[in-house]
């Protein structure tokens, strides 16, 4: 069993053992690229070597896995009816669906948190074609910023609000925002509710039921263990109606029959599925997803988020005793911690002794962003402090 008792809560214990990390490597780096579980790369393998035998791929192929994915993505998320979750080849693309599909009028505005990551701004651009105007709320000053920062995206959300297009968790340094008192303001006005969730979801407990979003686009290769080049969605009753990127042949009614293809269809099959790009039914990415899927399930969000915290929580503690910033622990994520250095910290150095180290971590503005996982143990927490000591002693 992969858990153990900690003051009568069950929690993960550390699972390096099902990873191929190398020994003296400390990855501290999961919000940059999840490594790949050796059950995940077994799966990725199986699925080239089926392609060397095409004979072997029939038409169930095409779907079941697929199927496996919506079902496993649902559950993850709370979300009663699978076919409601769309499989796109990317982030961008499953914000694009949504963006193409939600008008904003001129005299109407979206709002976003300022520094989103790129992916969950860009196609929100469009709409100032049409005379919308994008509302990007600033980061706040100060080294506590959780609490001011989702006041004033609550601020700019007014009656002229077409889309508020948000992360769970900002990617820079693990600054939450209050999605439920979001989504409340969001749906008081009329407007639709698009969630980035590629920094959060696998990783920090997410309920549709309760943030009632419009669409939730996640990123298979971070916080949910997958590859890249793979991603899945929700998206809701707002697009039941909605029109795809494409027309793949894949997303029409009835294209589980091969021999009927030619039989061209105005319909489209149930809910998100129209919207899934096209080659969704990829035979090596698609299988390690769905194992990928099934791993974070079984260690489940609330643990995962659990350990994660046993990890951050002291190294934030430590962080403040030498005089760096953190987010308060009521304001970030237990998975991803910023630690902002002075402006007088030599990057440059820290990025090579880090590298000399073992120690991968991400650079992010001002910000060391250290995102562990369950593979991580104390030791690597150990190895970071021991280089940030070595680069910034005396640096204030």
């Amino acid at each position: 069993m992969p858990k153990r008792a900690v003051d009568d809560q069950m929690i993960l214990r550390c699972q390096k053992a099902q990873f191929s990390l190398p020994d003296g490597l400390h990855y501290l780096n999961c919000a940059y690229m999840a490594p790949l579980s050796k059950d995940v790369e077994a799966a990725g393998v199986v699925g080239v070597r089926k392609k060397s035998n095409p004979s072997a791929i029939f038409e169930a192929d095409f779907f079941e896995d697929n199927n496996v994915i919506r079902e496993r993505f649902a559950r993850l998320i709370n979300v009663s009816d699978p076919l409601r979750v769309a499989i796109f080849p990317a982030v961008s693309y499953g914000i694009a669906v949504a963006a193409s599909n939600t008008p904003a009028a001129r005299g109407q505005n979206i709002v976003i948190a300022g520094e989103q990551f790129p992916s969950n701004v860009y196609a929100w651009w469009r709409h100032r074609d049409a005379g919308a105007e994008l509302r990007v709320v600033a980061r706040p000053q100060g080294d506590q910023v959780s609490a001011s920062w989702n006041a004033d995206v609550l601020e700019a959300i007014d009656g002229q609000t077409a889309i508020v297009a948000l992360a769970h968790v900002h990617w820079t340094d693990g600054t939450k925002f209050d999605l439920d008192a979001v989504g409340r303001r969001a749906r008081e006005v009329g407007a639709a509710f698009v969630v980035d969730g590629t920094q959060s979801v696998g990783a920090v407990p997410f309920d549709v039921q309760m943030v009632q979003p419009d669409a939730v686009i996640v990123g298979a290769y971070k916080w949910l263990m997958g590859p890249y080049g793979i991603a899945v969605g929700y998206l809701g009753s707002r697009y039941d109606d909605g029109v795809p990127l494409e027309e793949p042949w894949i997303v029409r009614a009835g294209s589980e029959d091969f021999r009927t293809l030619v039989d061209y269809q105005e319909d489209y099959r149930d809910g998100a599925t129209r919207f899934d790009g096209g080659g969704m039914a990829n035979f090596v990415t698609v299988p390690m997803l769905k194992t990928s899927l099934g791993q974070v399930l079984e260690w489940g969000a609330v643990d995962i988020q659990a350990y994660c915290t046993t990890l951050t929580g002291p190294l934030a503690t430590r962080a403040i005793e030498r005089g760096w910033a953190v987010e308060d622990p009521e304001g970030r994520a237990g998975h991803i911690l910023g630690i902002r250095l002075p402006p007088t910290a030599d990057f440059r150095a820290l990025q090579r002794t880090l590298s000399d180290s073992g120690v991968a971590v991400s650079l992010r503005g001002q910000s060391v962003r250290i995102s562990p996982h369950v593979y991580n143990h104390q030791d690597d927490v150990d190895a970071l402090l021991e280089v940030l000591d070595e680069v910034l002693v005396g640096v204030a």
